[in-house]
Order: C-alpha cells, then sequence, then structure tokens
C-alpha cells in the first residue's frame, strides 16, 4: 500500500480535525459536527465523517481528506502534513523524500534555522552576557523556570552569532536571507543578525514550531522597542497567536480566551497559573486570527493595556471579534495595571474574580457613553444612543443586534421604541444573507444504495454487476457518482472513499458528502440486506416501466394502422408480462 493511503488509513479524522475544531457527535454513528475553521459561521455547517475519513462544511464548500485539512488549517505544503500527521501518529515516514518538493525543503530549512536560533537565544541568556537580561527577567516576576518553559532568550549584540552558526550547518545564501534572521548588507557582501542585544520571545504556530520571534530592546535608546520577525514562507503575522499552541487545551476546557496585548501579559497571566491566555503577534487582530480562536471557544475577555494606546487598539479588536460573531467581554483592571503587573500584585485568584465580573462589550462601552455624555437630559441620551448604535450596527445578526440594541437602551435608560425605529429606518441599507435554496430531494434507495456501496468491497462485487444493468440508474440523481463508482470498482475493487470523491467534480463532491451526512438514514449505514431489497426493487420497477411502455406503443401502433408492428409490440408485451 503507498504510504499516504497507509497513514490516511491509520489516522482518525475525527481525532486529528479534533485538535483544531471542537466537534460533537451526531447521534451514536460516524458523524460529527463544528463550527468551520475556514469561514465565519454561527450554525455547524462543517460535518466530519469518520467511517469515510473525510470533512465537508456547507457553508463554504471546503472539503477533502485528513491532510487536505492539516494543508489547509495550519498552512502546509504536501510533504509538511504528511510528515506532521505521521509524526503525531508514531508513524515513520519512509527513508525517501519522494513527496517533498523544493518549497517543503526550503520550509524545512527555516524550521531548522529557527530551532538553532532559539537554543543560542536560551545559551545567550543563561550566559555571562545574559546577566543584564536574567535581571530584566526578575524585576519583572519572570523566574527562571517560567522563561524556560517559554523558550524566552536573549540575541548577542555583535550582529554575527547567528550569520557563524547557519554558516557552519551549510545553509545557503538564499536560506539565510529567506529565514528573516538575518539582512544582507548594503555594502560588502555577506549578512548580519536581525536581533542584536534584545530579549527572544519565540512565536509559535499552532503545532508548536517555532516560526518566527519577538525582540524586546533592553537598552532605553534601542528602537523600536519591540521588534518582529518579517513574514516569511513559515511565518504570516495575520494568521498566528501568540501562545495559542500552549493555550487551546485549556480554551476549550474552560470555553474561555483571554486576549492581552503583549509577550509578557501573557507570559505573566499564564505564570500565575491562568493558561487560556493569548497575544496578537504585534499586529491589530485579523479576521483570521479571530477564526483561529473561535475554533476552540467563542467567548473571550479583552484584557488590553489601560493606557490610550491600548484602549484604541482594544475598540479596533473588539470589532473584529464581534463581526466574526465571538461573544466578548472586557476587562478593565483596577489602579491602571497592565495584566502581568495586576497578577503579580494581586495574584491569579483575584484576576480570575475581575475576569468572571467583566461586563459584556456592550455594557461596557455604555458605562463608557454614561461617562462621556450628559444622561440627565433627553438631548445626552441620544448622543449616548448614537454613540453606541454604530457598534451595534456592525454585528452581522439581525436578530441579535435587535436584542443587544433592546438591552442597552434598557440599561441606559433610553426609550426602546427609539432604537427599534432607528434599526428599521436602516434595515433597508443592510442586506441580509439570503436564504439558501434547498435542494430537490434525493429518493431514499439512491442514499442506501450509495451508502452500502461505500461500505466494502464484498457488498459491492455482489451488487455491482446487477446494479450497472439496470437502466433506472440513468434517472437516478447521482447517476454520475454511481458511474464513476463502478469505473473504480472495475478498475481496482478495493478502493477507498477519497479516491472515488477525489474522480468527481465539484458538484457532484457535495452531493456525495450530502447524502453521507444525511439525517434519517440508521446510523450503521446500509447493510447488505437494505442494498439487495433495493436492486429488486429497482429490477421490479424497470420490468413495470418496459412493460408501460410497451403497452403505449401498442396502443399508439393500432391508432396509426400498423398492425403487423402492432402484433409483434403484442408478442414481447406478452413475453414482458410473464417474467
Amino acid at each position: 500500500m503507498d504510504f499516504v493511503e497507509q497513514l490516511k488509513s491509520s489516522v482518525d479524522i475525527v481525532k486529528v480535525i479534533g485538535e483544531y475544531v471542537r466537534l460533537r457527535r451526531v447521534g451514536a454513528g460516524p458523524r460529527y459536527m463544528g463550527l468551520c475553521p475556514f469561514h465565519t459561521e454561527k450554525t455547524p455547517s462543517f460535518s466530519v465523517h469518520q467511517a469515510h475519513q473525510f470533512y465537508k462544511c456547507f457553508g463554504c464548500g471546503a472539503g477533502g481528506d485528513v491532510l487536505k485539512f492539516v494543508m489547509e488549517v495550519e498552512r502546509l505544503s504536501f510533504y509538511e502534513a504528511l510528515k506532521l500527521v505521521a509524526d503525531r501518529n508514531g508513524i515513520p515516514m519512509p527513508k525517501r523524500a519522494e513527496y517533498a518538493d523544493e518549497d517543503s525543503k526550503l520550509r524545512a530549512a527555516l524550521y531548522q534555522m529557527h530551532e538553532i536560533a532559539a537554543r543560542a537565544f536560551q545559551t545567550n541568556l543563561g550566559g555571562g552576557p545574559g546577566a543584564e537580561a536574567r535581571q530584566y527577567l526578575s524585576k519583572r516576576g519572570v523566574p527562571p523556570s517560567l522563561a524556560e518553559e517559554f523558550g524566552i532568550g536573549l540575541s548577542e549584540r555583535s550582529g554575527q552569532d547567528l550569520v557563524r552558526r547557519f554558516e557552519r550547518e551549510g545553509f545557503s545564501a538564499e536560506q539565510m536571507e529567506t529565514s528573516g534572521l538575518l539582512l544582507r548588507r548594503q555594502e560588502g557582501g555577506g549578512f548580519f543578525d536581525r536581533f542584536r542585544g534584545r530579549l527572544m520571545f519565540p512565536i509559535h504556530n499552532e503545532s508548536g514550531k517555532i516560526i518566527g520571534f519577538g525582540g524586546r530592546a533592553l537598552a532605553a535608546n534601542d528602537e523600536p522597542k519591540y521588534l518582529n520577525s518579517p513574514e516569511t514562507p513559515i511565518y504570516r503575522k495575520s494568521y498566528v497567536l501568540y501562545n495559542l499552541h500552549r493555550a487551546k487545551e485549556t480554551i476549550r476546557k474552560l470555553d474561555r480566551t483571554i486576549l492581552v496585548e503583549g509577550y509578557m501579559d501573557v507570559v505573566g497571566v499564564f505564570g500565575a497559573g491562568v493558561h487560556e491566555v493569548v497575544a496578537s503577534c504585534g499586529t491589530a487582530l485579523t479576521s483570521t486570527q479571530v477564526r483561529a480562536l473561535k475554533r476552540h471557544s467563542e467567548r473571550i475577555v479583552v484584557n488590553f493595556d489601560p493606557d490610550t494606546a491600548g484602549a484604541s487598539a482594544a475598540e479596533r479588536s473588539i470589532q473584529m471579534l464581534l463581526e466574526e460573531g465571538m461573544h466578548v467581554r472586557v476587562l478593565h483592571l483596577e489602579g491602571g495595571l497592565d495584566p502581568d503587573e495586576y497578577v503579580k500584585e494581586h495574584g491569579a485568584d483575584a484576576y480570575r474574580t475581575m475576569m468572571e465580573k467583566a461586563p459584556g462589550y456592550f455594557y461596557w462601552l455604555a458605562d463608557r457613553a454614561r461617562a462621556r455624555f450628559d444622561m440627565r437630559n433627553a438631548e445626552g441620551r441620544v448622543a449616548a444612543l448614537q454613540f453606541l448604535l454604530p457598534a451595534i450596527q456592525r454585528m452581522p445578526d439581525k436578530l441579535e443586534r435587535a436584542a443587544i440594541a433592546s438591552d442597552v437602551a434598557t440599561y441606559m435608560g433610553v426609550e426602546q421604541g427609539l432604537v427599534l425605529e432607528h434599526f428599521r429606518k436602516s434595515a433597508a441599507d443592510r442586506s441580509e444573507k439570503p436564504m439558501r435554496a434547498e435542494r430537490e430531494p434525493i429518493r431514499a434507495v439512491e442514499q442506501l444504495l450509495l451508502n452500502a456501496l461505500l461500505a466494502n468491497r464484498e457488498i459491492r462485487e455482489e451488487i455491482v454487476p446487477a446494479l450497472s444493468q439496470i437502466p433506472q440508474l440513468e434517472k437516478f440523481t447521482m447517476s454520475r457518482i454511481f458511474r464513476t463508482l463502478f469505473a473504480l470498482h472495475d478498475s481496482r475493487p478495493e478502493f477507498g472513499f477519497s479516491e472515488l470523491e477525489a474522480r468527481l467534480e465539484d458538484t457532484d463532491k457535495t452531493l456525495l458528502a450530502s447524502v453521507l451526512f444525511a439525517d434519517g438514514l440508521s446510523e450503521e449505514g446500509s447493510t447488505r440486506e437494505q442494498a439487495l431489497a433495493c436492486v429488486r426493487a429497482l429490477e421490479v420497477e424497470a420490468r413495470e416501466g418496459k412493460r408501460a411502455e410497451l403497452r403505449s406503443r401498442v396502443k399508439e401502433a393500432e391508432r396509426e394502422g400498423r398492425m403487423e408492428e402492432a402484433l409483434r409490440l403484442a408478442e414481447e408485451l406478452s413475453r414482458a408480462e410473464r417474467v
């Protein structure tokens, strides 16, 4: 068996996808559902079929096998996804690298270079040159054990440390420049280290591989304060959240994410024992990052720094979170403290208590409006409402918008009629998502037969010869799927589901998925007895159809005076009725 097929048959797609998407079982059978990781949705349309080892989203159309999923969600090449799934499941890869292309080889080199850099930075932190950095970490309340857990290190000031290490390892000039860890000299040729004399924070992808770094300046005159890796083939800032690879298990368990502003906030809060904490990597929050969080929980507490810049960043991030359908609360810490400062001064229990009391976003925003406007007169109340409504209006769900607006109006003492009137006037300007047209239902006999034929080779060998000769097959909604299945059976009787799916057009792929995930079929799938009964019923239907056609042709011939042909057709009808 080909290694790719061996791997796919050895792993459980539900277990693999379940590391990225919260799945719930549908009934007692092989079907699971969850929110799609590839587009924004509030009602789950993402389905996974355990028996056939494939997934399908009926919202955005994404679908495929376990390797396709890992490639898409982790943004990996085929070879990288193959290796990742194999490594996670303890399946040794073949020694030959027949699946690795040039792009995969480059990315593998970049991962290796980042591992080398991380080890070098940690060695520097623990050595003589790291005294100042260790003192800074101690002052910030980061013990050596926590610094080691997060892989915090120190980049050497000379600017030649990584250059020498990479040259010794034999990396090419192209690989070194592409890594983002080095910069090419403008004059004289050669390279120098991008990060020099900075406290280094490794940035990991969701699988835990180091893909970039954030470097904090230690010298007062060293600008910028934070310097991040540039985008590379393995690092795209808009896709990555700092610490998600550590936090995601706790996020799922507690059904809550804490979003903070910076690396040190994450380290401090996590070190205090609050593990569901993440941060964006020096960029404004993006919809892709929000969807990565939503895969694990739809609930989030935003706890940005209390300064002006932090408040502005919180506003931008919250709007993105709301547009993606997240349930947002806002944590404002007393005393003007940053999250890591607060947990050091008051402890993790106090932080958790504050978090539990954090108001929903719109109530937090309403409190800001009440502080900003004079709520004692009608003019101030209307101004406060106008301050709030644009944020509410950006919510994608119409019913939720109206409910939130009504609640906030009550909370602020504003007449609800004013709010409802506002939404009535703006409804014409906002296009709601049209309802999807319902597909014509597929006959139960088609569904039962397809499930039976996909169940195992033995059923196919018994049924395909008879079924492929039945003329009613051409009237099937899924006739092209059946014909493709018959052709595969003739050429390779032991074929798997993924081989059938790969040969279909996109419309038929969706049709196939809709049948396998349909409600109403028994969870055990179609049995051999059910399939044989379907074939017999189709054979009876075919015979009745042929008789009806012959009767019609006899009458037509008689009406037109073609008696000889009428007699011949009558004899054929007589033979058909004796069968």
